[in-house]
């Protein structure tokens, strides 16, 4: 195949949005993670590379190994747990629990019980915690109006008119126009840009029962639970049988590989995923995996110019994050939504995995996808059983 063919535009522009989302939205999450354990200026950024390197790599790898745009991403909720469960344990310690957290996940995708559990969810619950998951971002879009309503207002009404005109090009054309009104308005900050390269930092890890405890198994549980579910209902709603075991398998490899180097947790991505799952990736479903393919070139850049490129990505304003990931996301909130309810006699338990989800309620430190998904697997066996008593 020709360059032009891995060049699409449509599969490009979601790659780099998707790119662009995943670090501005939580990058500064794993900054403070590193910083609590108490990573020097230099770790930080040797966190940054071992992360984009990882994801890279293992985006790029799957996506073209299974045609399938298979996006990993770090664990959002493990680095927020870790900004809270790291105090008092010393930086080796907590690389250890790391790797004690990516031996979990990799047994767990070698024995395959993850992927039996997956498989007995239906797909109406799956679409409808999928749904969930995404209406914020969805609100968010337009709450971005109220600091940044020129900017915000003009976005939509370019995604308006392109959906209607050119709807292959949409987000695309989105991104150009936001990103020529940010430029012309003084809305980019490159205060905390920088160029200088830097080696990823090896650090001993040490293993204590107080971390393997206290860090590596609730860093293993939030990120199955809250990542790795969100991301197969993403490929699984967007119509893709992945192979859920070798997929999880492979994010724990390539999360024990790293560790030593600050990679935390490499899981399936959700959010961002369903940037490039969506139609607005690739009008051909058969040929997503190029925005996948985008993504994992993106990761990589990061990965090699760490930190510095990572700052690069946050010059943007976040309203202009905000509505790019809203807008980009439209349609597939939309299909998640006509998937739960199509079922007549799955609708009501498919909305209960909706409200919970989209309620954004934490519980023992565990997110509100995994609870969407318990409340409707449960309404589920409710109404299944009193149809069977009927």
């Amino acid at each position: 195949m020709s360059l032009k063919h891995y060049l699409h535009p449509p599969a490009v522009a979601a790659g780099f949005a998707a790119v662009l989302i995943g670090y501005s939205s939580s990058a500064v999450i794993v900054f403070q993670a590193a910083r609590a354990a108490g990573a020097t200026p230099e770790q930080t950024g040797s966190w940054m590379i071992a992360l984009g390197i990882g994801m890279g790599l293992t985006t790029l790898g799957l996506s073209w190994r299974y045609k399938m745009p298979i996006i990993t991403a770090w664990s959002t909720p493990g680095a927020a747990l870790l900004v809270t469960s790291l105090q008092g344990i010393s930086l080796p310690e907590a690389i250890g629990a790391f790797i004690f957290s990516a031996i979990l996940i990799t047994a767990s995708g070698i024995s395959g019980w993850f992927e039996r559990i997956m498989d007995r969810i239906p797909l109406s619950i799956a679409a409808a915690m999928l749904a969930g998951i995404l209406f914020q971002f969805g609100v968010d879009a337009f709450v971005a109006m109220e600091s940044r309503f020129g900017l915000v207002l003009a976005m939509f009404a370019v995604y308006l008119a392109s959906r209607k005109l050119v709807p292959r090009y949409t987000i695309l054309i989105v991104l150009a126009v936001g990103f020529l009104l940010c430029l012309f308005q003084g809305l980019l900050d490159f205060s905390s840009f920088g160029t200088a390269l830097q080696p990823p930092q090896f650090v001993t890890p040490e293993f204590s029962w107080g971390a393997l405890i206290g860090v590596g198994i609730p860093l293993f549980v939030v990120t199955m639970v809250s990542q790795n579910i969100a991301g197969i209902a993403v490929l699984r709603t967007a119509g893709y049988a992945a192979p859920i075991s070798t997929v999880i398998s492979w994010t724990g490899i390539a999360t024990l590989l790293l560790a030593p180097f600050g990679g935390f947790a490499l899981n399936l991505a959700a959010i961002t995923a369903a940037i490039c799952t969506g139609p607005e990736a690739h009008i051909d479903a058969s040929k997503r995996y190029l925005a996948g393919l985008s993504t994992g070139v993106f990761y990589l850049l990061l990965g090699i110019g760490g930190s510095a490129i990572a700052a690069l990505f946050g010059a943007f304003p976040p309203e202009f994050v905000l509505a790019l990931a809203g807008l980009a996301l439209l349609s597939t909130i939309a299909n998640s939504l006509y998937t739960a309810v199509a079922d007549s006699s799955a609708r009501e338990a498919a909305v209960i995995t909706f409200v919970v989800t989209a309620s954004g309620v934490n519980l023992f430190g565990i997110g509100a996808a995994f609870w969407g998904l318990v409340a409707g697997v449960i309404a589920t066996l409710v109404y299944k059983n009193k149809s069977k008593q009927a």
